[in-house]
């Protein structure tokens, strides 16, 4: 029966083909030898990978022993990877638990990749996966978190995710299979192990199929998550300009607070920021959140402007000069990314910078001088646009507030005979 299920879900999930070759992730627990037994009952060529973490003492070896032995019995070549997790976690400043994780996953490729293995098939069942709903359900969670454990991510593949954990024992008993028992399992210290031996024991007092529901409910919810994403993804089309969220545009949507938590969450916003975001869409300018990775939304005027904050001195962009004759049938470029300057009336070298404030200078084709802050406000900037404007100096002199407009003192006029051609070439830029 539960080969039937499994070779059911594989088939319907897509998740193997009959010439794949699976690299098992084998601890040694109940779970990670059904999957191994099966795959190979089923006519698949395995090959299995073991981690000794040496976080158990005696008992890590134990398992190392046990899988070792299973493989040789099952004539299945095995490769085992001993790691130092606690030293790893400590200079990662990582958990011991996501320590484990990255380790294993990191290697798990590494390996596969080396043996020739089409992937890598993990022992996760459907207990985990409730186990996961829960906890993300506890912490805190969007739709994503209410799916459970998704059946394949890139390479990996978990073929037991509709087999229980009591399907899988009975399974192991019925073949007479013996296996080892993570003694850290059985303590509730940790936030699943609590899941799985106190909160779901009282809820199935309520309802003794609760896995069942919870299973159930995940995969409602990942069918109705695709509806979801393509509605969201036809809401950016509508709110996104280019670095920026149109905040009356934001207002139209059915669900701002979705749009936005969409947009942001993954560049490291949490939910408090983006509710408090959805709060100040009607407030004064100039607030700014921050996310992970540098990103950092700021609220002006009626957008919401979401870039990488600067944390260097080095501009988005690169100047290249050219010297030229001033000669009859010459054109003075009207982009704004090109200044066009007499070279005789510059004073000494070039020094590009950002604007201070206090920084004064003469706007081509206008009279007198006037603050550079003062004629950002009136070009409209906004506070991003403002905190990344950069100045070309001459002799401390400002020469050309660059991509915007150059000082009227440098300007080309009948005397010039030497013109200095500088053009803006912006780098390539992260985007959303």
């Amino acid at each position: 029966m539960i080969h039937h299920l499994i070779s059911s879900f594989i088939a319907s999930e897509n998740l193997l083909n009959a010439t794949d070759r699976p690299l098992v992730a084998l601890s040694g627990g109940a779970d990670s030898v059904a999957l191994l037994r099966l795959l190979l009952q089923l006519g698949y060529q395995c090959q299995a990978a073991h981690c000794n973490f040496h976080l158990r003492g005696n008992e890590s070896d134990r398992d190392e022993q046990f899988v070792r032995n299973l493989c040789i019995e099952l004539n299945t070549p095995l490769h085992v990877a001993q790691f130092d997790t606690q030293m790893y976690a400590a200079s990662h400043k990582v958990s011991i638990e996501m320590a484990a994780r990255e380790l294993r996953y990191q290697w798990f490729e590494e390996l596969r990749k080396q043996t020739g293995c089409t992937c890598i098939a993990v022992a996760h069942h459907q207990d985990d996966s409730v186990e996961t709903i829960l906890l993300n359900l506890i912490r805190g969670t969007g739709l994503n978190g209410l799916t459970g454990i998704q059946s394949k991510n890139g390479y990996v593949v978990r073929p037991l995710l509709t087999i229980s954990r009591k399907q899988i024992i009975d399974y192991l008993h019925n073949i007479r299979q013996p296996y080892v028992t993570d003694s850290t399992n059985l303590q509730d210290e940790y936030t699943r192990n609590k899941i799985r031996l106190n909160i779901l024991p009282l809820m199935a007092e309520l309802n003794p199929s609760v896995h069942e529901s919870i299973a159930t409910t995940g995969r409602y919810v990942n069918s109705a998550l695709k509806i979801y994403q393509h509605g969201i993804e036809q809401s950016k089309t509508r709110v996104l300009q280019q670095q920026s969220v149109d905040l009356d545009a934001l207002k139209q949507e059915l669900s701002p607070e979705s749009v936005l938590h969409e947009i942001l969450y993954p560049l490291g916003f949490n939910s408090s920021q983006i509710n408090d975001i959805i709060t100040s869409i009607d407030g004064q300018s100039g607030k700014v959140f921050y996310g992970k990775n540098d990103w950092q939304a700021v609220k002006d005027r009626r957008r919401l402007i979401i870039t990488k904050a600067t944390q260097n001195s080095n501009p988005p962009f690169v100047l290249i000069y050219k010297e030229v004759e001033n000669k009859p049938d010459y054109q003075i470029s009207r982009d704004r990314t090109v200044a066009c300057l007499d070279a005789d009336k510059l004073k000494g070298e070039f020094k590009l910078r950002k604007w201070q404030q206090g920084d004064r200078f003469f706007p081509f084709g206008m009279k007198g001088q006037k603050l550079v802050s003062d004629y950002m406000t009136d070009r409209k900037f906004s506070i991003s646009k403002k905190e990344n404007q950069w100045l070309l100096c001459s002799d401390e002199e400002i020469v050309w507030v660059v991509g915007e407009r150059t000082d009227n003192r440098f300007r080309i006029d009948t005397n010039t005979q030497r013109i200095i051609e500088i053009r803006m070439k912006q780098n390539n830029e992260e985007q959303l």
